[in-house]
């Protein structure tokens, strides 16, 4: 039986050794190649990069083989990197695109095909839709060996890090950073990130531990290489035993979580109002705002104290990055943790999103608890919670007609002044805030989310949100 592939939220994943296979690896390559033939100029070459997931390696280079069948010059890494920094060589290197073998933040089972095209960010939904048109249904004749793509000039192997590390040293001041002597504990969560802080922020008095440095595909000690709270009890311990300042990126380090000096969880909606404010306020750069409709109210209130305009766009980077490629946009993100910038790539950016937080606190003197309270001195504080929970495939469309059925006026007394269904079913509060309800686009999980300026009432709303849907 043929496998469907489609491909979702960011990227194609599945299960290694079910549906995840080199032939249907190369089935995707092929799709890319026949889809490079017709557009862009496939001779400028594509990137292959990959994270630390078992066989990740292996299948780039199956990718490398297949697009050099098809005569399309690769460069393949030639070890494990952050998505970010495969993602700006394209741009260091000139190149027509590339191709990203990993699942991100999914469990160690997954693995997975990200595509970029030649402005460095996730492809946009009708280039995914021609590429998918173009899969063929086998591809074992697309396979040219590695020793004599090299020999044609059609392989070269590049390590992405030295332009990726200078391009943030353009961006922020890592001398300021290195001599603020704050003290950082980073968790790599075994993946792709690691040994990339310690690289970037040690020499001088500024102390960095990072945990969980070393690759492990097996991702031990949690479900999945997401940087939530429950994936975090080592970082808030070594915190707690004297750092400002906690930092863990998931798997292929696009995402980041932080831990204040405390070792509180500061949720990624905050962390997105905590980016825009610092290049507002200390870079000074004016413009475009893009998020997603998950991401944060937050964004709305300091672009109107900065008359900024606001973009919003269904989830997933897909959406985000070319629409601030379009209306040129100084800053875009999302609710899990991604946030991308202007002037560097429309491109989610872990350790961008680190630095530029290390600076706030360099040059504010301020911990991280007390720029949470600068940014809430500004707006109001915000309250937000998510819930993600599995469901009986089955029921999927009896829980989306009860969804599209759903006409309250109130949830947890606050009243609805809008219901917007672009991307799921969202809930416009009277306070700004929201509730939303939809299927996720990587995983088979409903996700329940909520933001409100009524912190007593965020479990009314998830508790709400839940009747909605009826589990």
């Amino acid at each position: 039986m043929i496998t469907p592939i489609k491909f979702g939220t960011d990227g194609w994943r599945a299960v290694i050794a079910d549906t995840y296979t080199h032939a249907n690896v190369r089935r995707c390559a092929a799709g890319l190649a026949r889809y490079l033939q017709q557009h862009g100029n496939p001779q400028r070459g594509i990137i292959i990069g990959y994270d630390t997931r078992f066989g990740s390696a292996d299948f780039a280079a199956t990718t490398a083989s297949t697009l050099t069948a098809f005569k399309i010059p690769v460069l393949l890494c030639s070890r494990p990197a952050p998505t970010p920094a495969i993602s700006f060589s394209i741009l260091s290197k000139q190149a027509n695109g590339a191709v990203i073998i990993t699942a991100s933040h999914n469990p160690g089972k997954y693995n997975g095909f990200k595509i970029r095209p030649d402005y460095a960010g996730s492809a946009r939904p009708e280039i995914i839709k021609a590429i998918e048109a173009e899969i063929p249904d086998d591809a074992d004749e697309y396979q040219l060996p590695l020793a004599q793509a090299r020999r044609d000039g059609l392989y070269i192997d590049i390590d992405p890090l030295p332009a990726y590390q200078r391009q943030l040293e353009t961006m922020v001041n890592l001398d300021r950073i290195k001599a603020s002597g704050l003290t950082v504990a980073v968790d790599a969560m075994h993946g792709a990130g690691g040994g990339l802080w310690p690289r970037l922020i040690s020499g001088g008095i500024t102390t960095v531990t990072e945990l969980r440095g070393e690759p492990n595909p097996n991702f031990p000690g949690m479900h999945n290489p997401e940087p939530l709270p429950q994936n975090l009890t080592q970082l808030a311990e070594s915190v707690l035993r004297g750092a400002d300042v906690g930092f863990a990126t998931d798997g292929d380090a696009d995402r980041i979580g932080v831990l204040d000096e405390y070792g509180n969880f500061i949720n990624p909606l905050t962390l997105y109002a905590l980016l825009l404010l610092y290049n507002l306020e200390v870079r000074g750069k004016r413009g475009p705002i893009v998020r997603t409709i998950t991401c944060t109210a937050m964004a709305n209130k300091l672009a109107a104290k900065y008359d900024c305009p606001v973009h919003e766009t269904p989830i997933g980077f897909k959406y985000v990055g070319p629409k601030m490629v379009d209306v040129g946009a100084m800053f875009g993100g999302e609710e899990s943790g991604g946030y991308a910038f202007g002037d560097h790539i429309p491109e989610r950016d872990g350790f961008a999103s680190g630095l530029f937080l290390l600076d706030f606190m360099a040059i504010t003197e301020r911990s991280m608890s007390d720029l949470v309270r600068h940014l809430f001195d500004q707006i109001g504080p915000h309250y937000y919670h998510r819930l993600d929970f599995s469901y009986d495939a089955n029921q999927r469309q009896n829980v989306l007609k009860r969804l599209q059925q759903a006409r309250p006026d109130k949830l947890a007394g606050l009243k609805i002044t809008n219901i917007l269904t672009i991307d799921g079913f969202r809930f416009d509060l009277e306070d700004g805030g929201w509730l939303i309800v939809r299927f996720s686009g990587t995983e088979p999980l409903l996700r329940i989310y909520c933001e409100t300026t009524h912190g007593d009432r965020v479990q009314e709303l998830l508790d709400a949100g839940r009747e909605l849907a009826g589990i």
